[in-house]
């Protein structure tokens, strides 16, 4: 009867144990740096900052990095950070070193029709500051959920049409490399949220059209971009696999598709990185 009693217990904290899937590290531009935080105090979880913005730390006790420490900082890499030596820093003074690779992305040249699209007038400019103002504040938005998030289902089907990185040309001029991950889909195909969320901006942007930016707390955020429809609004709570509304091509697009970013403490990090599962 104890021998029961003791495997019963044991069944219900394997049920109610929680198994965290980090996303898959990598120390370059654009990707994910999981560091330990060794010789930290393990009752209290630190705060943590790189670049002057806070960082998502974790528990390592269900990851693979139990043994290293108890805390782990889970960070986002700008994609024009330069190769070498990178701090961050956590509360109580500690910094922690890491060092960041070089990393070569592929060139992209696209043809917009819309000229405005690629030399916008000082109307135009303007707005997009004040969409990009709006943006950021939903990209810097700190929130505590109740489990952590740290990995996505793909929130469309369809074939990856530009990765993640790309060192982009419209109309031959240079501009930013791709923040993001699109995927080619046809118009009006269903866009859903990849994990549990609250949508803290929706609005029509000069550039990105119809957006809705998802917040998954700890300094994760996600945007979609390009939409036709919009099927929730701000302070909405959803569930992953809830949809959010529908495939276009509003904004600066040569065609309907999903232009889907990630960011983690304020950075644009490749999306595939949170989604074990490469294909859609």
């Amino acid at each position: 009867m104890i021998r029961f009693f003791i495997l019963f217990i044991g069944l219900l904290a394997s049920l109610n144990s929680y198994a965290l899937t980090l996303p898959e590290a990598s120390d370059t531009p654009g990707g994910v740096v999981i560091l330990p935080l060794q010789g930290i105090d393990k009752e209290r979880l630190p705060n943590a900052w790189y670049r002057s913005n806070r960082v998502m730390v974790v528990s390592s006790l269900e990851t693979p990095y139990a043994d290293k420490a108890k805390w782990l900082a889970v960070i986002g890499i700008p994609l024009k950070a330069d190769p070498g030596k990178e701090q961050l820093l956590v509360a109580n003074g500690i910094s922690f070193p890491f060092t960041i690779k070089d990393k070569e992305y592929k060139a992209q040249y696209l043809t917009i029709k819309n000229k405005k699209h690629v030399n916008p007038d000082p109307e135009q400019v303007a707005r997009w500051r004040r969409e990009s103002a709006e943006m950021k504040t939903a990209f810097t938005l700190w929130t505590t959920p109740e489990q952590t998030i740290t990995e996505f289902i793909l929130p469309a089907k369809g074939p990856f049409s530009s990765p993640f990185g790309l060192k982009r040309f419209f109309n031959k001029q240079p501009r930013n490399p791709h923040s993001g991950l699109d995927i080619a889909a046809p118009m009006s195909d269903p866009i859903w949220a990849p994990a549990n969320s609250s949508v803290v901006a929706v609005g029509n942007y000069f550039f990105n059209g119809n957006t809705v930016i998802l917040d998954h707390g700890n300094g994760l955020t996600t945007m979609y971009c390009h939409m036709s429809v919009i099927d929730v609004k701000k302070g909405d709570i959803l569930k992953t696999g809830d949809i959010i509304g529908k495939i276009g091509k509003t904004g600066r697009v040569t065609g309907p598709h999903l232009h889907w970013s990630v960011s983690l403490n304020n950075t644009r990090v490749d999306p595939l990185l949170f989604i074990s599962k490469k294909a859609p």
